[in-house]
């Protein structure tokens, strides 16, 4: 296991690239595999969750070619293959979807992270429209056996992009219409890819209706990952730096942390707006300004549920109480990422407490140089990185598992190589 010291900084300044979402790649592979004809995808991730997804389209007969972060996909009947999804929730989910209503038998695991995650919220509503799939008291392994799909009403009983995008591809090669409702609305990535690919969906409030149909060849730019971009923004705020994060996607459904940094007073500006498949923006933050206790409860925590292990970073360094709710989503992640937050800062010496569904920070106290433990999780070794970078240093034991989601986290950053 690699080992990175990470130390105090003063005077941050950067100006960042947001590196591509790992959530819009991960569907714009699966959905460019699979459409007919000839898909062009520009600005792919190729962080490791992505190139799991790619490995599962090879292995499913899709032909793909990658040039630096272009990827052109030309799409081919699918075949039986055992696909390893790697760490990715999110393909092996997707992908559960999706095959469920093809021809053949299909084998879906992953490492030992993925194969402790839930899959039964996925399972239960699809074998309610007729798949067969054989599991492993609801985790991976699983077996699917294709079989003919119906149509159905499902109203998610939490909210879930995830489960809503394997019904919704589920719903693709089913006869009659299929339609979910969601309790609040998620990440929406899924329902504007279908859209470009001439898919037969409708969005009415929360509730999502999709029909039988084959999905047609695009050229789409993945806009940058929200959840990235939180990393830097909040080293700016917690050193009272400045940074500004180029290309940053700007879909209502994942821009909760912007809406999370006006509400304590950030000083951020929002700006050069373009829109296409996801619309896309600039933000500039500068630190210094005495922020208020943040709060997040269940209104507000599905728009930022990848960021609140940074946004728990940065409480450490805001006077008062801050406040986590609501997040029960995040005890089922890589790890528990409720009892792994709250462990790695207060390993640097934060007060924080772990409650039932989720986090009191007790902010504005100097931290101390510790070692973290990530247990394993991209977000928490970041989440921890941010909060070295203004207290006084850590070092964060298998650093290296950044890469499911952030390669390149450590050098460009941080400066550390």
């Amino acid at each position: 296991m690699g080992v990175k010291t990470v130390n105090k900084l003063d005077g941050y300044d950067k100006t960042i690239v947001c590196p591509p979402d790992k959530s819009v790649s991960v569907r714009a592979v699966i959905l460019g595999a699979y459409a007919v004809g000839r898909t062009t995808v520009r600005n792919l991730s190729l962080c490791a969750d992505v190139l799991s997804a790619v490995d599962c389209m090879r292995r499913l007969g899709a032909d793909i070619k990658l040039d630096g972060t272009t990827a052109y996909f030309t799409g081919a009947p699918f075949h039986g293959a055992k696909l390893d999804c790697g760490n990715s929730a999110t393909v092996a989910r997707l992908l559960a979807g999706l095959l469920s209503g093809l021809n053949g038998v299909f084998e879906l695991t992953g490492d030992e992270s993925l194969l402790r995650r839930p899959m039964a919220r996925v399972i239960e509503p699809l074998v309610a429209m007729g798949a067969r799939i054989q599991h492993t008291d609801g985790k991976l392994p699983i077996k699917i056996i294709g079989s003919p799909l119906k149509g159905t009403e499902y109203t998610l009983p939490v909210p879930s992009a995830q489960v809503k995008s394997a019904l919704i591809l589920a719903g693709l090669n089913a006869v009659g219409r299929t339609r979910v409702v969601q309790p609040v609305a998620v990440r929406d990535h899924t329902e504007r890819m279908l859209a470009a690919m001439g898919g037969d969906i409708n969005v009415d409030g929360n509730a999502v209706e999709i029909g039988q149909c084959a999905l047609r060849a695009v050229e789409t730019e993945i806009p940058g990952d929200v959840s990235s971009a939180a990393y830097p923004i909040c080293v700016a705020l917690c050193t009272g730096g400045k940074c500004t994060v180029k290309n940053v996607g700007a879909n209502p459904t994942r821009t909760g942390l912007f809406d999370v940094l006006k509400s304590i007073g950030a000083d951020m500006i929002v700006e050069n707006r373009r829109v296409g498949v996801e619309p896309l923006c600039d933000v500039t933050v500068r630190g210094g300004r005495a922020l208020r206790p943040l709060v997040v409860d269940g209104r507000t925590v599905a728009r930022v549920i990848d960021e609140i292990p940074a946004l728990c970073a940065l409480a450490c360094f805001i006077d008062g109480i801050s406040v986590i709710d609501g997040a029960d989503e995040l005890r089922v992640k890589e790890c528990d990422r409720i009892k792994a937050t709250v462990s790695a800062l207060r390993s640097l010496g934060a007060d924080i407490t772990e409650t039932e569904h989720g986090m009191i920070i007790n902010g504005g106290k100097r931290l101390s140089f510790g070692t973290v433990d990530p247990c394993g999780d991209h977000r928490i070794a970041m989440a921890a990185a941010v909060a070295a970078c203004a207290g006084n240093g850590a070092d964060i034991i298998d650093a290296e598992c950044v890469g499911v989601s952030y390669p390149n986290f450590f050098k460009e950053i941080i400066d550390v190589e």
